[in-house]
């Protein structure tokens, strides 16, 4: 509305200048300057018309399963014609891309979800023979790497159920020890294989929240810490400090503080994680999305050699239940 505003005060100047010069009445003047000022103030009100009408219409066209021919404004100028057959062409183009890369999304979903679950077959099936024979050499070696692999294809499993946007969520109280001490039953294995000891009292809490996804974020974390402390300890307390929050410490090789920001980004994996190869770069990421969902919050503190905290706090916030 710039160059509006600017031409109607230049022939305002005009028009005075014409006055002034030509000496003719200044009630004339007054009349002609409060004349234009009403007519440009109506010119003002279509123009605000017009504008509310195309916000509204942009604001249509952003929606889903719209017909943009309808929408359209109709013109005789042959140039308009051909932008607007221009645009509808682009349209349709955009369209029946979107619908092959949605077929083509879909049908790698489909084959990657079917895949983990026939892979959990095998992997069952390993598990069974090495537990019909206890006393073969590298038993443990092997154990230990067999629930490395399961771990990884829960993981799997689990992002791909928590980045649909309907998950279910079952909420109930639940005791937080018996989610804890079937964790550490999980990773016994680790802990003796690795000489890593365990620092762990039962904990009288209990909290609103989903047990599976509760189980499914400590077993990332203890996971974690596990990947990177080697004959080390490994402490799992309520904070004395802070009420409702978890604290799983290890004194492990610690985080960069340049990577901590970056720690639950999607596929990050660190230093660390590159150095010896452990790290997918999902674990914290699936973990954040987790307690996004179930209304916690996630926090950590490291110091690179001597070891991490996470803190998960699990007193009640605004569920996020679509990311």
């Amino acid at each position: 509305m710039r160059p509006q505003f600017f031409l109607y005060i230049g022939m305002l100047l005009f028009f005075s200048a014409v006055y002034l010069l030509g000496k003719l009445p200044l009630d004339l003047l007054f009349y002609t300057i409060e004349l234009t000022a009403f007519l440009f103030f109506l010119y003002l009100l279509a123009q605000f018309y017009r504008y509310a009408k195309r916000y509204d219409m942009l604001q249509d066209i952003q929606q889903d399963n719209v017909e943009l021919e309808n929408y359209l404004p109709k013109s005789v100028d042959p140039a308009d014609e051909w932008y607007h057959e221009k645009i509808l062409a682009l349209v349709s183009q955009l369209r029946e891309k979107e619908q092959h890369f949605g077929e083509k999304n879909s049908e790698q979903l489909e084959y990657f979800t079917l895949w983990l679950h026939q892979i959990k077959t095998p992997i069952a099936a390993i598990s069974l023979l090495m537990q019909s024979q206890p006393k073969q050499p590298l038993t443990k070696q092997v154990n230990q790497e067999l629930l490395r692999l399961e771990d990884y294809t829960h993981m799997a499993l689990n992002y791909l159920k928590i980045e649909e946007s309907g998950t279910d969520l079952d909420f109930a109280e639940i005791e937080l020890d018996g989610v804890i001490k079937k964790i550490i039953k999980k990773y016994s294995i680790l802990f003796i294989y690795n000489h890593i000891s365990l620092e762990y009292e039962e904990i009288q809490e209990s909290i609103l929240t989903d047990g599976k996804w509760l189980q499914i974020l400590l077993e990332q974390i203890l996971s974690n810490s596990l990947k990177y402390t080697v004959g080390g300890t490994i402490k799992i307390y309520m904070d004395p400090e802070r009420s409702e929050t978890l604290v799983i410490e290890d004194n492990g090789m610690g985080i960069r503080a340049e990577d901590l920001p970056r720690i639950f980004e999607k596929g990050y994996s660190g230093l660390n994680g590159r150095l010896h190869e452990k790290s997918t770069g999902l674990g914290l990421f699936l973990s954040q999305k987790i307690v996004n969902r179930l209304g916690h919050q996630l926090t950590i503190e490291s110091v690179l050699g001597e070891g991490t905290k996470v803190f998960i706090h699990l007193a009640r916030k605004e569920l996020e239940l679509f990311d």
